[in-house]
C-alpha cells in the first residue's frame, strides 16, 4: 500500500475508485467498503483508493466540544496497517484545516476526487456525508456522477445481532472493557502498536516482570484498568500473555495511562523494541495498584484465567 500526503502528491494511480471518511477500526463495515472498492478495481483495471484526514475533523472544527474528548481506536500507524491487510493499495492523508473546511461538497467531488484524482468509481458507506457543514450526501454524488461520467455506489449499514456497527459503538464498547464485543465489531482484535521499554518495578516485586508498551499517539482509547488476556507480537515471535492496565480511557491525560505486559512461561531477556499488542478477553477489572499483597493475589489470578483460556 502506498501512503500519499496531500492530493498533490498522489499521483499516477491507475483508474481510481475511491471512498472517503476516518475508517477510524478499520471496523466490519469499513471492511465491507474496501471489499467493494478492490472488487470494482479489478473488474475495471484500476486501484482502490481512501481519502482521509488528518487530525480528524471534529477537533478542528469544535475543539472544545465534541473533539475535545475524542479518543481513537486506532493510532495513525496502526490504522495504516489494518488497511494494508485489508487490500487497500492507496491511502491519500489530506491536512484538514478551517480552510479546507469550507470546500462545498460539489467542489470536493468536482475538483478533488474527479479533477485531481481522476476517480472512476466513487464508493460511500450508508448515509455518507461530505463537504462544507456535511452538505453533500448520495444523491448530490450520483446527480454528479451523471454530470461528470464516474460511477457511484452506496453501501448499506452493516450490523452484528442486530446492533448497527459504527466506531462510536466500538469505541463504546472498549470503553467498557468488552473487549469480545469490540473484537466482533471490528473483526478483529483490537490492538496497541507501540514501543516495548521496562516494565514497572511495582510488577516485578510481586514476581510479575513485566514490559511496558509505549502509548505514542495521543488521543489513543485505552480500556479501562484491568488486566486482560492479549497475545504479544514481538520480533518474529508470538506470545500469550497478561496485560495489566492502569489509567486507560477514564485518565484525564496521556501521561496516567500505563500499560504493562507479563509473557506467560518467558524465561529469555527482556529488551526495548516495537511490539503489537493483540487483546483478546477483559480478566478482571478490581485491580488494586496500592498494596502488594492483594496485587500479588490479583495478577496469580489473572495469570491462571489466561493461562487457561484457547487463543
Amino acid at each position: 500500500m502506498q501512503v500519499h500526503f496531500g492530493f498533490e502528491n498522489a499521483v499516477g494511480i491507475r483508474n481510481p475508485v475511491v471512498t472517503t471518511g476516518s475508517f477510524d477500526g478499520v471496523h466490519i463495515g469499513h471492511k465491507t467498503i474496501l471489499n467493494r472498492l478492490n472488487e470494482i478495481a479489478e473488474q475495471i483495471d484500476g486501484e482502490s483508493v481512501l481519502v482521509s484526514f488528518y487530525p480528524h475533523p471534529r477537533k478542528v472544527l469544535y475543539p472544545e466540544t465534541q473533539g475535545r474528548d475524542l479518543q481513537f481506536i486506532c493510532s495513525q500507524k496502526e490504522k495504516i496497517v489494518l488497511l494494508e491487510k485489508a487490500g487497500l493499495k492507496h491511502l491519500i492523508l489530506v491536512r484538514f484545516t478551517l480552510e479546507f473546511s469550507k470546500t462545498s461538497s460539489e467542489d470536493f467531488i468536482r475538483k478533488l476526487l474527479v479533477g485531481g484524482l481522476n476517480a472512476k468509481y466513487i464508493i460511500v458507506g450508508f448515509n455518507h456525508h461530505f463537504g462544507h457543514n456535511r452538505q453533500g450526501d448520495f444523491s448530490n454524488l450520483y446527480s454528479l456522477s451523471q454530470e461528470l461520467d464516474f460511477g457511484v455506489e452506496e453501501i448499506p449499514e452493516q450490523d452484528i445481532h442486530h446492533e448497527t456497527v459504527s466506531s462510536t459503538t466500538i469505541r463504546k464498547a472498549l470503553k467498557e472493557g468488552r473487549i469480545q464485543r469490540a473484537n466482533a465489531y471490528l473483526d478483529h482484535q483490537y490492538m496497541i502498536i507501540g514501543a516495548l521499554g521496562r516494565g514497572s518495578n511495582m510488577f516485578s516485586q510481586v514476581g510479575f516482570p513485566t514490559l511496558r508498551v509505549q502509548i505514542e499517539e495521543a488521543g489513543k482509547l485505552i480500556p479501562p484498568t484491568g488486566i486482560y488476556a492479549v497475545t504479544l507480537f514481538w520480533g518474529q515471535c508470538c506470545y500469550k500473555a497478561m496485560a495489566v492496565v492502569s489509567g486507560g480511557c477514564t485518565a484525564e491525560t496521556l501521561q496516567e495511562v500505563n500499560v504493562d505486559v507479563h509473557i506467560l512461561n518467558f524465561d529469555g531477556i527482556l529488551h526495548s523494541d516495537e511490539g503489537t499488542l493483540l487483546f483478546q478477553k477483559a480478566v478482571r477489572f478490581d485491580l488494586n495498584l496500592l498494596d502488594q499483597n492483594i496485587l500479588n493475589e490479583q495478577l496469580t489470578y489473572g495469570l491462571n484465567e489466561v493461562d487457561e483460556l484457547i487463543y
